[in-house]
């Protein structure tokens, strides 16, 4: 339905123009063409319009008025030339006035034809290709016209007509069936139609302004106009009523503008009137006087007139049209009902109108409650709160609550507007109230945190009393007592909300706002360094971890940019604007840091906590910023970094200032380079001296005999150079041969520390893990290739010794330094360039991939009843052991499962792990699943094949041990559970059968060769050994196609023949329970409710001869091995059957109330929940 210009004459609508009630007249007819004709060539249309006798007196008549000009100037542009009102529209405001004022001429001279040129466009603008025919209303007796809108159907002519009365017109307005389901100007897409909605609310702008000061006030334009959009905002099709429902509200913002200037002329001629009649009676002018009156009684009269109009435009349309079912029309009610309260506050700024406002706040559109907030911070915004009180007290609670919305924008809107609330009335909002808001900042959405940052910081952090008059201090002073002021009054809304306890996601919230706190890093550190001249008290503890935290916060928040885990930014590249900035704070925050964090390392250098936050600051500097000046403050920075690392051997401190030595050494050009990489380089070899002194001392005949002294001094090296190879590479100094050296004496005679042994397998591992980072820099020989496949090798032996080490800790740390080293290993061979030369090639034994399997098994996958250390602390200590406790074992199954993906190990090695998913799936499902998809990823039918695998080792341990009499084993599955896992593995294959068919077939066949594998048919009464599987595969049949169950069922006959199929006995019941599960999709039913014993589903009753008994199917079950199996008897499969019987009745009679008082339903109307 879309709106498509016409060739319009105003000199055949007055040729056709009647005065007889009986006569009826063609107001325009409609195009066949679309819009495109628009984009007709000039000549194209002048030939067209040669054809119309029409478009020649239309042509003869506007050549030289307004609308001919404008046709010109368009015609000069090489645009299209517009000859109706609906292309006039879309020409901009200027060529609007032009056509209206000859519009207006036109009126003037014969109003009833220029009128009806107006409501065809009205009818165009709708999208209408049907036509308007209108005829006077004259008689009285035609009331029936007046009392009811008609709109119908007309079956002969399949069309639809709308006949109503637009006095004095009585208008048929007739279109084609396809209107409601087609577009129409309002919602299409495109930037000609986004222009066209513009310029059409201009257009009603400016007929009233063009008309407030001669024919707007005749009692017959208006009054005909007003009937019109009431009658059309009511039809029960979209199209009229959204156009004519925009048209309307405009239309009463329009006649707002006139009443507001008809009030403006009233107030100056009251005020020339005062000035006259203060005048000595001597001086006045009667007649002057007398014209001042009759001016102001005109003015009144005529505003009087205009408010009658708005009254009827609200009543006749708003009052309709606010609930309406489309959600557009409700937000352009709510839109415009907040500027006409804005505008004319005097008449429609009450609580008779605000309450729509409040009612409409609880719609189910987001942008209709949107249109709402936005509307009333405006109101709040224009400081006239004193007539909104009892709204404010009546929908204060909602407002509130609309910080929470689910829609991102209106919660982000709603917050500003009791941000504006609050500043236009302090008592508001109450401690509670504030406390709900503030809670925000934490928010994951960062826009509606950014939002309610800067909310907090202009209540708490803004406020102008927090500084008091300091008499004869210096600017320095007063400055620094109000970041300390802002500072506390920070700690204290962070500590008593007690929502977060990370200041990173509080400073990125008010890094917007509180940009200039946040960045006065020069400030933040005058609190943390000692000042004589300061009157206030030192900093607590407390206070100074806080500043600490929050410098650290704000160094990286100004380097990295918003990039916090778990919040979303909703911006993912930044402007060149917004890269200028960073990079401005980056030279700004190194310039400072760069001289004053040596003091602040001194400071702290006993606290651990402190002093690791200060030594991360370093990683922020911007180092190809400084120049010879900065030398000596580098060579500061770089004396306290020796110092700090000399006297601590905490790993977070050691770590952390290898990373800040690894930044500062990263600018190979600049001019402090030198030095600072010499002490670097004396600091590692100082080390390694001092390490293979001590190893040559306690090292006798690889045996570890070493003083305590001796070996606190080799563990707090062996640590530093731990930590610094993590960071930077430092093969050339051999740490790897004294690595070696330690883990020879602990493997051949035992006695090292455990500590010990723990840092030399990391620092082993560091090293091994950087010669395959550099192995494929340059050209590599095959003699070098052999050394690093040796060292490699030697070094997986050794670890794999240390899996069996008594000590726990020894375990675990030489599984993941062989997890690392493989992985690192198999994407070294996945990356490898050829043209580098050979690789180093290396495959784990069979031995050590046994070993790691075993390891897994022991250490991760563990039972309640095998973890004694809840006995051996108190219930306070026994949940945080046992947090800790998964999570290293989370840490141990996650590596495993990489060694998998990355095919190390081979993927049969994964069924151990898959066998423990249902039975571990709260503490270890997310790792195992993930693992299951990446296999599948990787090869679709070896995972398959591992799943098969994996039941079938299961089941077959079951059967051994039921054959054994053992059937109350703990390490043994149920049969109920290895069904419940097999239901679970069939879920991870998705709905997308298609992709998965290959996979699916390969199970059901692998499964069914298992089962008749070697079965010979002895009597009727012997079955398969394993036949009961066939249960535990059926959960997989649901994910079949069907005709992928035609073949399945096919290859099952090869096996079983149609005798064996169709055997009742009881011995055979899973066979018949597989084929219905094959069976079921393919005759009609759900085959789920054939297989699955985990739902309530029960057998189609519509079936029963071709789906097994349930109460026989479970006893065989039982008859097996599933003593926990819960048989589910007839009785629940009827009980399940009535009661979807009474819910289909319940649904059917309460779809039958629905039509019950339909003629006193509004279909145009929702309703609005309070």
């Amino acid at each position: 339905m879309i709106a498509e210009p016409t060739l319009l004459s105003r000199s055949v609508q007055k040729e056709n123009s009647v005065v007889d009630a009986s006569s009826c007249v063609s107001v325009h007819n409609a195009s066949s063409e679309r819009n495109e004709n628009r984009q007709k060539t000039v000549r194209a249309k002048r030939k067209a319009r040669e054809c119309s006798e029409n478009a020649k007196r239309k042509r003869s008549k506007s050549s030289n008025g307004s609308l001919g000009r404008a046709e010109n100037n368009q015609l000069k542009n090489g645009d299209v030339e517009a000859v109706t009102l609906f292309e006039v529209v879309s020409m901009g405001r200027s060529a609007m006035q032009a056509v209206m004022d000859d519009w207006i001429d036109d009126y003037t001279a014969d109003r009833d034809t220029a009128l009806l040129d107006l409501i065809s466009f009205f009818i165009q603008c709708c999208g209408c290709k049907g036509m308007v025919t209108a005829e006077m209303f004259q008689s009285k007796q035609r009331a029936d016209v007046m009392s009811k809108m008609v709109e119908d159907l007309d079956e002969g002519t399949g069309l639809q007509y709308k006949k109503f009365l637009a006095f004095p017109w009585i208008l048929t307005v007739t279109w084609p069936l396809d209107i409601d389901s087609g577009e129409y100007p309002l919602i299409m897409s495109g930037l000609y139609w986004k222009r066209f909605r513009s310029n059409f609310c201009d257009f009603v702008s400016v007929l009233v302004a063009q008309c407030q000061n001669c024919v707007i006030f005749d009692g017959y334009l208006l009054n005909t106009l007003i009937s019109l959009l009431t009658e059309l905002s009511d039809s029960r099709v979209r199209a009229f009523r959204h156009t004519c429902t925009l048209a309307a509200v405009k239309l009463l913002s329009a006649l707002v503008n006139v009443a507001l200037s008809l009030s403006a002329g009233i107030d100056n001629s009251q005020r020339l009137y005062e000035v006259e009649m203060a005048k000595a009676a001597s001086k006045r002018a009667s007649p002057r006087l007398d014209r001042i009156q009759r001016k102001i009684s005109e003015l009144q009269d005529k505003k009087f007139e205009i408010e009658n109009m708005m009254d009827a435009i609200f009543k006749g349309v708003f009052l309709k049209r606010y609930r309406d079912v489309i959600p557009e029309i409700r937000a352009i009610c709510m839109e415009e009902l907040t500027v006409w309260m804005k505008l004319y506050s005097s008449v429609f700024l009450n609580d008779s109108y605000l309450k729509y406002v409040g009612w409409m706040m609880h719609d189910k559109q987001p942008d209709v409650r949107l249109k709402c907030v936005l509307g009333l911070q405006g109101l709040y915004q224009d400081q006239i709160s004193p007539k909104m009180d009892l709204f404010t007290v009546r929908f204060k609670e909602r407002i509130i609550s609309m910080t929470l919305d689910k829609d991102h924008e209106v919660a982000i809107q709603a917050v500003r507007l009791l941000m504006v609330m609050s500043q236009s009335c302090e008592d508001v909002l109450g401690p509670d109230d504030y406390k709900n808001i503030f809670q925000l900042v934490y928010c994951s959405h960062r826009p509606l945190a950014t939002t309610a940052g800067e909310f907090l910081y202009n209540r708490l952090l803004s406020n102008p009393e927090m500084v008091r008059s300091m008499e004869g201090s210096s600017e320095q002073d007063r400055h620094r007592e109000l970041t300390l002021a802002r500072v506390r009054a920070l700690i204290r809304f962070h500590t008593e909300s007690q929502l977060h306890q990370h200041v990173l996601y509080l400073v990125d919230t008010l890094w917007d706002s509180a940009g200039v706190l946040l960045k006065d890093w020069a400030g933040l550190t005058s609190l943390l360094l000692p000042h004589s001249s300061c009157q206030e008290q030192a900093l607590s503890s407390v206070e100074e971890t806080f500043v600490i935290e929050l410098l650290l916060a704000s160094v990286r928040q100004a380097s990295e940019g918003p990039s916090l885990s778990g919040r979303g930014t909703g911006k993912k590249v930044m402007s060149a604007k917004e890269k200028k900035v960073q990079t401005d704070d980056c030279v700004k925050l190194t310039e400072h840091f760069i001289k004053v964090l040596p003091e602040l390392l001194s400071k702290y250098s006993e606290d651990v906590e402190k002093l690791t936050s200060f030594l991360r600051i370093p990683q922020y500097f911007q180092m190809d910023t400084f120049d010879h000046d900065n030398t000596q403050s580098v060579q500061a920075l770089l004396a306290e970094l020796e110092t700090v690392v000399g006297r601590h051997t905490d790993i977070d401190v050691l770590e952390t200032a290898a990373r800040s030595y690894q930044n500062i050494c990263a600018v190979q050009d600049s001019p402090w380079y030198p030095s600072a990489r010499s002490t670097f380089d004396q600091l590692i070899q100082c080390w390694t001296q001092t390490l293979g002194a001590r190893l040559e001392e306690s090292l006798n005949d690889c045996s570890f005999t070493a003083n305590e002294d001796s070996t606190i001094e080799i563990l707090s090296t062996l640590k530093k150079l731990t930590a610094f190879n993590n960071a930077q590479d430092l093969s050339k100094w051999s740490l790897h041969e004294l690595g070696t050296k330690l883990l020879e004496a602990e493997i051949k005679h035992g006695g090292l520390p455990t500590e010990i042994t723990i840092e030399a397998l990391r620092c082993m591992c560091s090293c091994i893990l950087w010669k395959l980072n550099t192995f494929g820099e340059g050209l590599t020989s095959r003699e070098s290739a052999l050394h690093r496949r040796n060292q490699l090798r030697v070094f997986c032996e050794k670890c794999h010794r240390c899996l069996s080490h008594a000590q726990q800790l020894v375990r675990e740390q030489a599984f993941m330094c062989l997890s690392d080293v493989l992985i690192a290993h198999s994407n070294q061979l996945q990356t490898w360039d050829s043209s580098a030369g050979s690789p180093v090639l290396y495959t784990p034994d069979p031995k050590l991939q046994k070993a790691l399997l075993s390891f897994i098994m022991e250490h991760i996958f563990i039972s309640p009843d095998l973890d004694t250390h809840s006995s051996k602390v108190g219930e306070s200590e026994c949940e945080e052991y046992r947090l800790e406790d998964l999570h290293r074992r989370r840490n141990l199954l996650a590596a495993y499962c990489k060694l998998i993906v990355h095919s190390v190990l081979e993927m049969s090695m994964a069924a151990e792990v898959f066998k423990q998913y249902v039975k571990y799936y709260n503490d270890f499902g997310d790792i195992i699943k993930e693992t299951l998809n990446r296999t599948r990823q990787m090869d679709k039918i070896e995972s398959a094949r591992t799943l098969v695998l994996c039941l079938q080792q299961l089941y077959l341990r079951l059967k051994q041990e039921q054959d054994r009499g053992n059937t109350c084993s703990s390490r043994v599955q149920t049969y109920s559970s290895i069904k419940e896992l097999a239901r679970r593995f069939s879920l991870t294959f998705g709905w997308d059968q298609i992709k998965s068919r290959e996979s699916l077939a390969m199970i059901h066949r692998d499964g069914i060769e298992f089962v008749f594998k070697g079965f010979v048919q002895q009597s009727e009464k012997h079955s398969p050994p394993h036949i009961s599987y066939l249960i535990i595969l059926s959960e997989f049949s649901s994910k079949l196609l069907k005709p992928d169950k035609k073949t399945i069922y096919s290859y099952l006959q090869r096996f079983a023949g149609e005798q064996i199929i169709n055997n009742r006995e009881e011995s055979w019941m899973p066979l018949i329970y597989y084929r219905a599960s094959l069976m079921g999709t393919a005759e009609g039913e759900d085959a789920v409710s054939f297989i699955s014993s985990d739902t309530n589903k029960q057998p189609s009753l519509s079936n029963h001869s071709r789906s097994p008994s349930i109460k026989q199917v479970q006893f065989e079950d039982q008859r097996f091995i599933s003593p926990s199996l819960e048989p589910k008897g007839c009785k629940l499969a009827k009980s399940s059957e009535e009661t979807k019987v009474q819910q289909s009745t319940s649904s059917s009679l309460i779809a039958d109330k629905g039509p019950q008082g339909s003629d006193e339903v509004d279909v145009d109307t929702v309703d609005i929940e309070v």
